[in-house]
């Protein structure tokens, strides 16, 4: 039996190459050892969030895992043959139920019907992409290679009490369109969310008061103001600027030492760095699109504002898996991405 080895010490190191790891495995069906996980982060080994996408990614096909325990630095994947549609899946704490989805999403590439999956925990957390963008960004340009997601908030989940819910559902993937994007063009509009749960309203007028306020050299904001109840208390905002040829996004969180304008103010400060560097894709955005570009049918492009830790460690893992070459290219003071499936690459396991 072939086994893949994967160094999980390896580039940025942490939990993002365990979840694209498992995923690839599930879509090629090559059976992957990862060791040394997450050994240069002061927590070493799986953490709780690790071991919920595991065993999530593992449900959707009958796989087995050995070594999926929290602490451990030593993970055995065996990917199965099954297609399970239906998951519900509770992470138990605030742990990121975004992150956990992006490694369903990409290990659902070969499901034959429509995969949905029911799952509980952090919704709008720290060091995570917030489910909005997903409604708002990453599935809008999923749907231009031909990749058809939804996804519905039930309830809000923040930090550290958890007990957000979204219901997410993957259409059947077939051939994956390539995706250039070289020029933006002229800005279309820029619309914003603005949540908050269990907090007075003077939180949400603040933060968009501040972001208005920030982002008016350049465009008005549409808000969708939501406010809602549940079991943890917390606010924040996610920002979509919309162009003739691509989208950038931004969000920011309000935390005790970090106030509702200052936090409305900071994610359109980290809208307006991207809209005038020249990028073509936000650097958060480009390391989760980057997966279905490396098995799409064509040569795909970008450019970020800069290179994260993130983006290098998912090209480290795909090329592992995959056919594909990357490029990067320094131009005027944005980078070049392309990427260029070969035949492998393009025709998974069906």
């Amino acid at each position: 039996m072939e086994i893949l080895e994967i160094d999980g010490s390896r580039g940025e190191g942490g939990g993002q190459m365990v979840r694209t790891s498992v995923a690839m495995a599930t879509v090629t069906g090559i059976t992957t050892h990862l060791t040394r996980i997450r050994e240069n982060r002061p927590t070493n080994g799986l953490s709780k969030q690790h071991c919920a996408a595991v065993d999530a990614v593992a449900q959707m096909a009958g796989s087995t895992v050995e070594g999926n325990t929290i602490g451990s630095r030593e993970l055995l994947f065996t990917p199965g043959h099954e297609q399970k549609y239906d998951i519900e899946m509770n992470i138990g704490t605030a742990g990121s139920l975004s992150l956990v989805l992006q490694a369903m999403m990409l290990a659902g590439r070969n499901h034959k019907k429509r995969l949905t999956v029911d799952i509980s925990g952090g919704t709008n957390v720290m060091w995570a992409p917030p489910i909005d963008s997903y409604q708002t960004l990453l599935f809008p340009l999923m749907r231009r290679m031909g990749i058809e997601a939804n996804v519905k908030i039930i309830d809000r989940g923040f930090y550290p009490q958890g007990g957000g819910r979204v219901i997410t559902t993957l259409d059947p993937i077939g051939a994956i369109k390539p995706l250039d994007i070289e020029d933006l063009g002229e800005l279309k509009s820029i619309k914003g969310i603005c949540f908050s749960q269990r907090l007075p309203d003077w939180i949400n007028k603040d933060m968009i008061n501040s972001c208005k306020k920030t982002l008016e050299p350049y465009a008005e904001v549409e808000f969708d103001i939501q406010k809602t109840d549940g079991d943890s208390r917390g606010a924040g905002i996610v920002l979509t600027a919309e162009f003739e040829n691509g989208l950038l996004g931004s969000n920011a969180l309000t935390s005790r030492g970090h106030t509702a304008d200052k936090a409305g103010e900071d994610a359109a400060m980290d809208l307006i760095r991207e809209m005038t560097s020249g990028a073509t894709m936000d650097v958060h955005t480009a390391d989760q699109v980057l997966p279905y570009m490396a098995m799409a049918q064509g040569r795909s492009g970008f450019t970020v504002s800069r290179i994260s830790k993130h983006l290098l460690s998912q090209m480290d893992t795909l090329e592992s898996f995959l056919d594909v070459k990357f490029g990067v290219e320094r131009k005027d003071n944005v980078y070049r991405f392309t990427v260029n499936p070969g035949e492998n690459a393009c025709t998974v396991p069906q």
